[in-house]
């Protein structure tokens, strides 16, 4: 019996859907433990690419069971057309192989208003978020007044919780966004006709997972976002709406500290970001253009070009130290072949002086400058290459420094997209 945590540690993007795809093959049970649709998992299987944002990448597997646990929100609207999208292409989702918490909150077409309509009054100080209501959502389910999964199913309570929270969001959307108020009709009518789709694959994920493990299943947990995106830990306020670091399973999914055996953090080889906030190693020239073309480096969820920069050392040795890394898996390697010298952020340089800590205030990360240490590149294409000891010297150079310098084994490196173009040093199962 083993569970395996496997959370992003810079600020999303990582890869982490390929590597959750690759490990289904030893797990039996796959949850997602928190975000909602901002998050969007790139996967290729049988040749296609699938991108997933809400339903587990283990959903490929029909022997697995899939669970959407309660620290997600959840848009029906977009559960449904992916359950839809994925069967149309042959990919079978009956309840049973795909499950959601029935304490999972809801994404409401307010909470969706409300994003869109502060992103627009905030004009060039704006966030950056995806829009899709993420935020406003889990303000409301801090406040006491979110509408959850499993309010859907009792027609009576569903009623009286939207007619009370309508009212004063539509006063807020209309009077102070300038935006349109929302029909209450509308909304009942239409989540109600959801929510009757949905209900087969209502259940209490604790309780499944309780059972899981009391079977002796092996259980992976699939976080959304990166370590740099938390909430709490995060570059605030540039960040998502909860909490990505490893933690974030044990509550978003109803388990305890001590049922978690290992966890596994995903790197890309350098360093990546969408929408606003600082990023200390960003580039402004050809080599990151040759990182963002060369890596596909557009959002899977909103299609925007990624930010993309040296790898960041700090950042990484603060994922390892906020999750509790065990081991990192390296993933986007190849996109490096071809540039020489390759840079490393060893600390930063604030106001004149040399730190190893993402500072606090947001303005000073605003003002931090990298310290990198060059490494020597390689030329030779390393997309074929299956065993560690066959890469380039360089290429190795690359990957131990990287593990010396986080204080944690790599046990997992992607050369390339797809499943067979990994090497796995040690599985973390």
């Amino acid at each position: 019996m083993a569970s395996v945590v496997i959370v992003g540690t810079q600020w999303g993007d990582e890869g982490k859907g390929k590597i959750v795809d690759l490990l289904t093959a030893q797990a039996d049970v796959i949850v997602r433990f928190q975000g909602g649709n901002n998050a969007g998992h790139t996967i290729v299987f049988d040749g296609k690419k699938f991108i997933l944002h809400l339903i587990p990448s283990g959903i490929f597997h029909q022997e697995k069971k899939c669970l959407i646990g309660n620290g997600v929100v959840i848009d029906p609207a977009v559960l449904l057309g992916e359950i839809e999208n994925l069967e149309r292409e042959g990919i079978p989702v009956p309840p049973g192989h795909l499950n959601i918490s029935e304490r999972a909150h809801l994404i409401m077409p307010y909470h969706k208003a409300i994003d869109h309509g502060r992103e627009a009054k905030k004009g060039k100080t704006k966030i950056g978020t995806t829009g899709r209501g993420i935020g406003p959502c889990y303000e409301d389910k801090i406040a006491r007044r979110g509408i959850k999964v499993g309010d859907l199913l009792d027609e009576e309570l569903f009623r009286a919780k939207l007619s009370e929270i309508l009212e004063e969001k539509n006063f807020y959307i209309e009077k102070y966004l300038g935006g349109e108020p929302l029909s209450f009709q509308e909304i009942f009518d239409s989540y109600r006709q959801m929510g009757e789709r949905l209900a087969p694959y209502v259940t209490n994920v604790s309780v499944e997972l309780e059972k899981a493990r009391q079977q002796g299943a092996k259980i992976l947990f699939e976080g959304a976002q990166g370590t740099q995106l938390d909430i709490d830990h995060g570059t605030y306020p540039f960040v998502t709406s909860s909490n990505t670091v490893a933690g974030g399973a044990c509550h978003g999914a109803g388990v305890g500290p001590t049922t978690i055996d290992f966890v596994l953090g995903i790197c890309k080889a350098y360093t990546t970001r969408v929408g606003g906030g600082p990023f200390p190693t960003e580039l402004f020239d050809e080599t990151g253009e040759y990182m963002r073309e060369r890596g596909g480096e557009y959002g899977s969820t909103t299609g925007r070009p990624r930010r993309c920069g040296w790898l960041d050392g700090v950042v990484l040795k603060e994922a390892v130290r906020l999750n509790g890394l065990s081991a990192l898996a390296i993933t986007k390697l190849d996109v490096l072949t071809g540039l020489d010298p390759l840079k490393v952020c060893v600390a930063y340089e604030l106001d004149g002086k040399q730190i190893e800590n993402l500072p606090g205030s947001i303005r000073a990360v605003e003002r931090l400058k990298p310290i990198y240490e060059e490494l020597p590149g390689w030329q030779e294409d390393i997309s074929k290459v299956e065993h560690f000891e066959d890469l380039p010297d360089n290429c190795r150079r690359y990957i131990r420094y990287i593990e010396e310098f986080a204080g944690i084994p790599i046990q997992i490196i992607s050369v390339g997209p797809a499943r067979n173009q990994t090497i796995i040093l040690k599985n973390p199962f």
